[in-house]
């Protein structure tokens, strides 16, 4: 006689999240290691894949949810986040991750960025940052630098651009971080806090356009200049970078200055990292390198803020369930002809 036996839990690897489709971004684009950062998180979330969706609106970037063997939609641009509120409020227990570039989320869809994280539904957001529209060959976008020559700008662009997590941090969003495609490690490290995170999570990538933006974020990226230009944060840790690890950030009251270790500084003087600390994430989205408004900073990378809030779909079904409760169920016919009647006289 047979018996049945508990199905044993599968253990899935980076393979398992990839399709048969046919990878087609240009050659040495950023955005082959993010898509390979995200196959290698996966497996860990111990999520199965058909619980995992992921929606993408318009550009290179949004190819994404081709190359991953998941649930996915590639929706309209500018409105992958909104789509994904709706989403998330009708399956909150789908784990929804939305894949943007700088101009679908930060131009046109700018708005519904907004307000997808100030509602807090808990999705992930990972924006592909090249400063730099590529889908349509190269011109300015919402973060690109001021003088910026390209297409559509051939004496440079004279708009003040975005600075993604300062709006972000505008808009209430309870987690905010930055990384990029060439440090794989990190990076992973990244995707795998925003994942943990209870709410909507905003990861800023910096991501390379070997096509109409090379380099862009070189100085970042390369070994040469990666250690004095790069400030990586680390919960509970001294503001520390330099290629010997000598140098640091100090507040002198709410201004940030660069000191050396030595001399009577150590690293207790300097500003220690508070994922937690509303007033100071202020300061550090803001620290950005401009040679002209004062003294040359590196950037900083890592966690800059995170807080707790309650998710909008769990304030939603709240609502919903205490309605029902008071009041009984719904009746459509009474909600649709409303609270208001004109009468028309003879």
């Amino acid at each position: 006689m047979s018996t049945l036996t508990e199905a044993k839990p599968v253990t899935l690897t980076a393979k398992d999240f990839a399709t048969d489709q046919e990878v087609r971004w240009c050659p040495g684009c950023g955005d082959y290691s993010i898509l390979a950062q995200v196959q290698k998180i996966m497996p860990a979330m111990g999520i199965p894949k058909e619980n995992i969706v992921i929606i993408s609106g318009i550009g290179c970037s949004s190819r994404f949810p081709y190359y991953m063997n998941t649930y996915g939609m590639h929706s309209i641009h500018g409105r992958a986040t909104a789509i994904a509120s709706g989403l998330k409020a009708s399956r909150p227990e789908l784990s929804v991750w939305i894949v943007s570039g700088d101009g679908d989320s930060l131009s046109i869809g700018g708005n519904h960025t907004m307000h997808m994280l100030r509602r807090n539904f808990d999705v992930n957001m990972l924006m592909f940052n090249n400063q730099i529209y590529g889908l349509t060959k190269g011109q300015y976008s919402p973060t690109s630098e001021r003088q910026k020559v390209t297409k559509s700008t051939p004496y440079g662009s004279i708009d003040h651009p975005f600075n993604p997590l300062a709006l972000a941090m505008g808009a209430d969003a309870t987690f905010l971080a930055r990384s990029m495609d060439r440090d794989p490690k990190h990076l992973q490290a990244m995707l795998t806090r925003s994942y943990q995170h209870k709410g909507a999570s905003f990861l800023d990538i910096y991501q390379n356009c070997n096509i109409f933006n090379d380099g862009a974020f070189e100085i970042f990226t390369e070994k040469g200049s990666k250690p004095e230009e790069v400030l990586f944060l680390e919960h509970g840790r001294p503001l520390l970078f330099g290629a010997a690890q000598n140098k640091g950030i100090k507040l002198e009251g709410l201004r940030p200055i660069i000191v050396e270790l030595g001399g009577g500084v150590t690293a207790d003087d300097l500003w220690i990292h508070d994922e937690k600390d509303f007033y100071k994430a202020q300061i550090l989205v803001r620290m950005f390198d401009d040679p002209r408004s004062g003294p040359h900073f590196p950037r900083p990378f890592g966690v800059f803020y995170e807080s707790e809030r309650t998710c909008y779909e769990d304030m939603m079904q709240m609502q919903i369930e205490e309605a029902i409760m008071t009041k009984g169920p719904g009746d459509l016919d009474k909600l649709l002809r409303g609270r208001e009647v004109w009468e028309i006289a003879g």
